[in-house]
């Protein structure tokens, strides 16, 4: 039996891996997309200088979005294993749905609604923290705002900044910029994304230790009163999943972020990363797991609106918001519908 737990705990923390990868997988679009297009970087290159400053971002701008997502939603105490097997396997489809269309849905919202779906389910709405749910879904709807909001002011800034350029210079500049900016971006953003299978892991090794101490001790070490805390070698491999999984990328996702919104100039690229990377790092800092994607996207909308509300393909971007509205209760409804599949077959 004590073996059976060592294997189920291992293929867990596969399966958050595999998240951690294909969230990197998904949000790579977001995360090269302006530099690409815009020619500051060509991909490999911008793919190489993600991955490495993602790994960075996720091993050293600490924990606390893992904190919130660990014990900020529900107490380990009441969860089960086999509701967060279903909320991962629901973001994970969610996330994979999202690359096949091409359309650049949440990570954070496939994972959080998989948890509060499984959770309602196995365990009961009751055991659910509201108030900081709450608290997570105003960040994750006002984020997205305050991007498009700062995109577009940032812009109108910069443009009146180099008025008097000519635009073969201006543009140059822009460009070398952008290099900084991808670079505090991929900071930032693993600073955030990484934290989520930090928490999910770190929350599952407490059940599991509950369970079987002795078998667990190989490879966990508990905090007195089995305190919430993220241990390094969780830290390192989600570090790492994450950074393979930018370094692959989902080109189909930066078609529509880079070409089909508008034509994005340096000038609108520098400007959306300048103020996703501001938006996300800010978040990371006080324990808030945002959309990367809804923020870099509505960064760029806004960057665009800048010069001309009609140079935006304001349909596209519709698409966009209906994608990030359904998808808190797609994979919420998703996970349950797991949870009740694995329910029967166990």
């Amino acid at each position: 039996m004590e073996a059976h737990i060592l294997i189920f705990a291992c293929s867990l923390i596969a399966v958050v891996l595999f998240f951690e990868f294909s969230n990197g997988f998904n949000d790579c679009a977001n995360l090269v997309v302006t530099p690409v297009i815009t020619g500051a970087l060509d991909p490999r290159k911008a793919l190489l200088v993600m991955a490495v400053f993602e790994f960075i971002g996720a091993w050293f701008l600490g924990t606390a979005v893992a904190q919130t997502l660990g014990k900020g939603i529900v107490n380990p105490q009441n969860i089960t294993l086999s509701a967060i097997f279903a909320a991962l396997f629901a973001a994970i489809l969610w996330n994979l749905g999202g690359w096949y269309f091409g359309m650049p849905s949440s990570s954070s919202h496939a994972l959080i609604g998989g948890l509060l779906g499984a959770i309602a389910l196995g365990s009961g709405p009751q055991w659910i923290h509201w108030g900081k749910v709450w608290e997570v879904l105003a960040i994750l709807i006002l984020s997205p705002i305050v991007g498009l909001i700062l995109g577009h002011y940032l812009t109108k800034q910069v443009l009146a900044l180099f008025e008097n350029f000519k635009p073969n210079r201006a543009n140059r500049l822009l460009k070398r910029l952008q290099i900084l900016t991808s670079i505090t971006l991929a900071l930032s953003h693993g600073s955030n994304d990484a934290q989520k299978g930090m928490g999910i892991i770190s929350l599952s090794l407490i059940i599991f230790y509950q369970i079987s101490p002795k078998i667990m001790e190989k490879i966990y070490q508990p905090m007195e009163q089995n305190a919430f805390y993220v241990p390094k070698w969780v830290t390192l491999a989600c570090s790492v999943a994450l950074a393979l999984g930018v370094g692959f990328g989902g080109w189909r996702i930066m078609k529509t972020l880079g070409t089909k919104l508008y034509r994005v100039r340096p000038v609108h690229g520098f400007s959306a990363q300048a103020c996703s990377s501001a938006i996300i790092y800010l978040s990371s800092l006080f324990g808030f797991p945002v959309s990367t994607t809804q923020i870099v996207s509505s960064s760029i909308l806004g960057a665009g609106s800048a010069q001309s509300l009609g140079a935006v393909r304001w349909g596209i971007g519709r698409q966009i918001f209906f994608t990030w509205i359904i998808t808190i209760p797609g994979s919420a409804i998703l996970a349950a519908l797991i949870l009740l599949l694995l329910k029967s077959w166990v």
